[in-house]
């Protein structure tokens, strides 16, 4: 399951992977949203893309227009955490498509979701960092070897300079730590 242009092989199994990976951290923050939205089935719908083709499905454009769906959805949201678990559930639907090209930009695909779960602690603890941190160190724990190597064929990501980008970024600093 290679793209036509590639800079290093990317296979079904590993894609798989990552979107499992999307999957879990999306799936603690899906009560968020339906709190808010309840009749909204947009994130659910993303969720279950994503899980499908985690567990065999073929990738089609299912994941793409889920993905899409679920980040609508973020928009219609006014609650921080609401909107955050939209756009996992939506980032774990885009997983499908991580390209095996070797741009920072792709990292996204891999950690934006688990990002958006550490955030959303933080929130919860009314801005204590250091839940931020557990949530991070968690994801680390359930990291599989098989993810972490995916996530070394990208280049490292800029730290961004809004809170969610500088969580993806530790994140990726921690996953990276793991390949030694």
């Amino acid at each position: 399951m290679t793209q036509a242009h590639s800079d290093f092989p990317l296979t079904a199994d590993e894609l798989r992977t990552v979107a499992r990976f999307a999957a879990e951290s999306a799936q603690q923050l899906l009560p968020y949203f339906e709190a808010e939205a309840p009749d909204d089935p947009r994130p659910r719908a993303a969720l279950d893309a994503a899980r499908a083709f985690a567990d065999g499905a073929p990738r089609t454009i299912l994941q793409r227009v889920a993905a899409l769906d679920a980040h609508r959805a973020a928009q219609e949201i006014t609650s921080e955490a609401g909107q955050l678990a939209a756009r996992a559930c939506g980032d774990a639907a885009a997983a499908a498509y991580l390209h095996p090209i070797a741009r920072a930009t792709q990292v996204g695909h891999i950690l934006r979701a688990a990002a958006c779960a550490a955030r959303v602690a933080e929130l919860e603890a009314g801005g204590d960092e250091a839940a931020a941190a557990q949530s991070i160190k968690s994801t680390c724990d359930r990291a599989t070897s098989v993810l972490v190597d995916v996530l070394g064929r990208y280049p490292t990501p800029p730290i961004g300079k809004n809170r969610l980008a500088q969580l993806m970024s530790t994140l990726d600093s921690s996953l990276r730590r793991l390949e030694t």
